[in-house]
């Protein structure tokens, strides 16, 4: 292989650009890579509270890059997908829903709980060290916003100029820029749920440890994400809650009517929500690229597809692009030919999570007669078709395979 001449350059030092940025430097020894990033590097990450889910195939991809914070993290020891239940008789013998259990497919966790800066700020620590030890060929630069890329040569590519105040040439230009659908550039494929997601934490007494809810209902899912807590003090959950935009619900509700909702809307085993924090909010849309590759530059993470948080997936799916990505690109001494690789590999995983949580998102939108009912008809037949409950659960640890 002649991967001595490649010239990598990152855009974005989220967990995803970071995480590529470390194993390009595991998995392509002799290839110069540079990490842009607008932040500057001192920014202290760790204040960022955002919750993320990972899976446990990202949690043990971030623990072979030497980057996972152990100790802040919340194991995903079961899954409780319910719906309330749209009445009839179809449910006579109980709501419906699906128990996904991390003992029941032999592993430790299903995925874990954390805060973005909890998962940034070791990856970061890790690159740091990592191009301190070769800075003949890791460089990072912090404080410095891509302002344009432009594209050298031919349609197969000869190369990518990135402009950033001053200009330098790249064999290969990554995209792993994210942030929210509101303030996204309209991709190729675009979609404006009307939907709002709230979030925030709650506490909780009553209910088991470590088990991730989702609870459908008309106006939308709703979600709570176990948090780490010491033994001693009340539970505590994340909190994803999906509403219509052109009538929400929850905007003007006080706190107290908040926690009223919530305890009503969620099932019984979840317990009691004794407290909701102040809640943000930010609208849900799908954005994503039709391809992943165009020429010498790729788009991966949220920078190619943003996803609804139905399925809690994003971040999983960008780490899987990651993975992907620097693998096509060791295997192949031909960096078009990886490319090519790359888009046909990712191709399955990637459309069926966009066709998924696209689907999904939108059903609550149908005012279809039976839809609710037959919604609860595929959680309980999952539930008793012990095969098909697996599958899922693998999908949803490691992807599309």
């Amino acid at each position: 292989m002649n991967k001595a001449a490649l010239k990598l350059a990152i855009i974005g030092a989220g967990p995803v650009g970071l995480s590529l940025a470390l194993h390009a430097a595991r998995t392509l020894p002799r290839a110069h890579v540079t990490l842009f990033d607008a932040r500057p590097a001192e920014f202290d990450v760790l204040r960022d509270p955002r919750t993320l889910a990972l899976s446990l195939g990202s949690v043990q991809f971030l623990q072979r890059l030497n980057a996972w914070d152990e100790a802040s993290a919340q194991p995903i020891l079961e899954v409780h997908v319910s719906q309330q239940p749209p009445g009839g008789s179809l449910f006579s013998q109980g709501e419906p829903e699906l128990r996904i259990r991390a003992i029941d497919e032999a592993v430790p966790m299903l995925g874990a709980v954390l805060s973005y800066g909890h998962v940034v700020a070791p990856l970061q620590a890790a690159w740091l060290a990592v191009s301190a030890r070769e800075p003949q060929r890791l460089h990072s630069r912090f404080g410095t916003p891509v302002a344009a890329l432009k594209r050298l040569g031919n349609e197969t590519g000869a190369g990518v100029e990135v402009n950033f105040g001053g200009a330098e040439c790249f064999d290969l230009a990554v995209v792993a820029e994210g942030g929210v659908f509101a303030d996204q550039v309209r991709k190729s494929l675009t979609h404006d749920y009307k939907q709002t997601a709230w979030v925030g934490q709650v506490t909780l007494q009553g209910g088991a440890r470590g088990v991730a809810y989702e609870r459908f209902t008309r106006h939308g899912p709703a979600a709570l994400l176990p948090l780490q807590t010491n033994g001693e003090e009340p539970q505590r959950a994340a909190l994803v809650w999906c509403v219509p935009s052109d009538d929400d619900p929850v905007r003007d509700l006080s706190e107290t009517q908040r926690l009223f909702a919530l305890n009503h809307i969620f099932h019984p085993s979840v317990g009691q929500l004794t407290s909701v924090s102040a809640l943000k909010h930010f609208a849900l849309g799908l954005n994503a690229e039709r391809t992943l590759v165009q020429g010498r530059v790729v788009r991966i993470g949220n920078a190619a597809q943003t996803l609804h948080p139905v399925a809690g997936q994003g971040l999983n799916v960008g780490l899987r692009d990651v993975f992907e990505l620097a693998r096509s690109l060791a295997v192949s001494d031909d960096t078009d030919r990886a490319l090519r690789r790359v888009e046909w590999r990712r191709a399955a995983d990637r459309w069926s999570m966009i066709a998924t949580t696209d689907f999904l998102a939108r059903s609550f939108t149908w005012r279809l007669p039976g839809l609710g009912a037959a919604r609860g008809l595929g959680l309980a037949a999952l539930q008793a078709f012990a095969p098909g409950r697996s599958a899922l659960a693998r999908h949803m640890m490691f992807g599309r395979r």
